[in-house]
């Protein structure tokens, strides 16, 4: 990060364009739903390593879900709060390249976690005879480990794209954190060969992954349709429609900013849509997974008296 790589030593964060006494209310109902999403995540973590019940694979890839949940809000939300309070507070360069990368590590890890998922249950319900032998714990652990190595892997080549630019300021982002397109409008060179690896960014852990899960449902629907047993299929329809929930949210959210045309939607629509995929989203999963999962109400219900009986 040399003086021969930028001018500027720092950037301002431009947040939300509200008055101070709203400011103060969101900095309150953020708090609020980063406690929440904190909470939830880390109940999920906890209900998964202290009951045997529940070391499955679906459970072991739910598990590494929350880890990502817990990290997307710890990397944004915080930055955020302390924008709402001290609007003018810069953040460093170092600060917001380390934030984007984070960033961005985790929404590619979150993509190809939500595709393993959906290939665990295509497995569950379409071949349930050989899912033992299919989802054995040195395959699942192998998956998880390519998932979070991947995310990284194309994380770092945007950072590397980035660092090579030269940023003259203005150095205000148009954003509550350092978002990479947001970044890159502040470049003072050509950022055409950034852009292109979003867009294959996008294509290759968004829209790919979209398309091999709606591939999986389609599969798992004819199979769940086949099921003669009432009861067995809607307990394959109640664990199937949680993970459909939450890679509804994510991939919804995810596709409007970053597939649609820039031109289709204005800025500030999108930031707040940025927001609920990396506030509401977090603090979500765990409820859909805990509102509509039997077996984790169980769980946590078993805790409970435990808990006041011990």
């Amino acid at each position: 990060m040399g003086a021969n790589q930028t001018s500027i030593t720092e950037f301002l964060l431009l947040g939300f364009p509200v008055g101070p006494r709203i400011q103060m209310l969101l900095f309150g109902l953020f708090s609020l739903f980063y406690f929440f999403t904190l909470l939830g995540n880390g109940t999920i973590l906890g209900l998964i390593s202290l009951d045997s019940r529940l070391h499955t694979p679906m459970y072991f890839f739910l598990s590494h879900l929350a880890v990502v949940d817990i990290a997307y809000a710890c990397n944004t939300v915080p930055q955020m709060l302390v924008n709402l309070l001290h609007p003018a507070k810069p953040i460093s360069f170092a600060g917001c390249m380390t934030q984007m990368f984070l960033f961005l590590s985790f929404a590619h890890t979150e993509c190809l976690l939500l595709v393993l998922m959906s290939y665990d249950r295509y497995v569950a319900i379409c071949h349930p005879l050989r899912y033992s032998t299919i989802m054995t714990w040195r395959v699942c652990i192998t998956l998880a480990l390519t998932s979070w190595t991947l995310g990284v892997l194309l994380a770092l080549v945007h950072l590397m794209l980035l660092l090579s630019l030269s940023f003259c300021g203005p150095q205000k982002v148009n954003h509550f954190f350092c978002e990479i397109t947001a970044v890159l409008k502040l470049a003072c060179v050509d950022t055409h060969i950034n852009e292109v690896m979003v867009l294959a960014g996008v294509l290759s852990v968004l829209v790919g992954p979209f398309f091999s899960i709606v591939i999986s449902y389609v599969h798992i629907l004819c199979a769940i349709l086949k099921i003669q047993s009432g009861e067995g299929r809607q307990k394959a329809f109640s664990i199937c429609s949680s993970h459909l929930c939450v890679a509804g949210f994510f991939y919804g959210t995810a596709i409007i900013m970053y597939v649609e045309p820039q031109y289709e939607s204005p800025k500030e629509q999108k930031k707040y849509l940025l927001l609920f995929h990396s506030l509401f989203n977090p603090m979500l999963n765990p409820l859909i997974y805990s509102l509509r999962n039997k077996e984790v109400q169980g769980v946590l219900k078993r805790m409970l008296v435990k808990e006041r009986t011990s």
